[in-house]
């Protein structure tokens, strides 16, 4: 008996409209692939002992029928959901669209969905209040993506017995945090600038809440200081292209600027174009390196060296993490710092022959 016989052997209309507007159970699906409600149970679930033919079978009658499992009942049955959360403060960011990203794409082929819950203000209320939610959606485990200093503060706790690995934040010694090598790919850079023969690197900064941004500067300082450089001022910026035109053009009206070292690579393409109105070409006078690499840095003018960030080792790693934790496998406090590597191109060269040692 063909589908079509046997859902008119039920009784169905043969409309696909009018059995939509019906709850189907797995029952009906069982009846009209004829089979048991156990097959179909394990062909939902993806269970490998079923004959090819007849989870084919149970599918078509699954597509017939719009049947979809019911993830609710199967959590309750085998506990657990196969949903990772993702608790984020602020999405706009390159650094954290491209991890939240990652992670998706990870999880899915780990056969897990993510739920997202953006967090507008970092508090330890809408922290808890972020936590809250996600246990309301019903997820295994969570990804807490924090920028900005929070987590570090002795004030500040996460809510006990949950599956949790933190990205981007100083709380290895509480929780268990994948991050990229911000130290180490600030370092190269300096020393990359360095070696061309400038005298000393400016900084364009990120916010000084940020933990990426603190330990982006802190390299920068501590490589300068090592080699016996001046250290400039710090010019502050809040990741944008525009914050860093703005901070561009303080330094390009600065003889002594031969050399900037960008927190990130859309602050660096504003610093391009301050330089560029203020007829200072790059990099014959000064060279300019950014941080991130995001897709569109080879096509910026002059294409930009920059320092390269794995997001989707780092997402891999997450989701790896703390699907370890789900199935049991916990690791304590501690910090997996994913290695970065720096990539030069056209926005960098030797110092200028006729060098310009003023500095601020």
């Amino acid at each position: 008996m063909d589908l079509d016989a046997r859902t008119a052997h039920r009784g169905g209309s043969g409309v696909p409209g009018d059995r939509r507007k019906q709850r189907v159970s797995m029952a009906d699906v069982a009846r009209l692939a004829g089979v048991s409600s156990q097959t179909v149970s394990r062909v939902s679930n993806g269970h490998p002992g079923v004959v090819e033919s007849t989870r084919h079978q149970v599918l078509s009658a699954m597509r017939e029928l719009g049947y979809r499992p019911n993830s609710a009942a199967r959590a309750l049955r085998y506990g657990q959901f196969n949903t990772i959360g993702v608790i984020l403060f602020g999405l706009s960011s390159t650094g954290n669209s491209r991890t939240v990203e990652a992670i998706a794409t990870q999880a899915a082929a780990e056969g897990y969905a993510i739920t997202l819950i953006p967090v507008g203000v970092p508090t330890q209320d809408n922290v808890l209040g972020a936590f809250t939610r996600m246990g309301e959606l019903a997820v295994d485990g969570v990804v807490v993506i924090i920028e900005v200093h929070l987590l570090d503060a002795s004030t500040v706790a996460l809510p006990p017995g949950v599956h949790v690995i933190v990205v981007d934040s100083d709380a290895g010694d509480r929780y268990p945090v994948v991050d990229t090598d911000q130290a180490d790919g600030a370092r190269q850079a300096v020393r990359h600038l360095l070696s061309l023969g400038h005298d000393t690197v400016f900084h364009v900064a990120g916010p000084a809440e940020s933990y990426a941004a603190e330990r982006r500067a802190a390299a920068w300082r501590e490589i300068l200081e090592a080699a016996g450089r001046p250290v400039p001022p710090i010019e502050r910026g809040d990741w944008s292209a525009e914050s860093g035109y703005h901070a561009g053009l303080r330094l390009a009206a600065d003889p002594g600027c031969t050399a900037v070292f960008a927190a990130n690579d859309q602050m660096a393409l504003g610093v391009l174009r301050a330089l560029h109105e203020r007829g200072r070409p790059v990099p014959a006078e000064v060279s300019v390196v950014g941080f991130d690499d995001i897709p569109d840095a080879g096509s910026y003018l002059p294409p930009l060296t920059t320092v390269h960030q794995d997001f989707a080792e780092v997402g891999r790693r997450c989701v790896q993490a703390l699907l370890a934790q789900i199935r049991d496998e916990p690791a304590g406090p501690g910090t997996d710092l994913v290695p970065t590597r720096l990539v030069v191109r056209g926005s960098t060269a030797s110092a200028p022959a006729r060098r310009r040692t003023a500095v601020r």
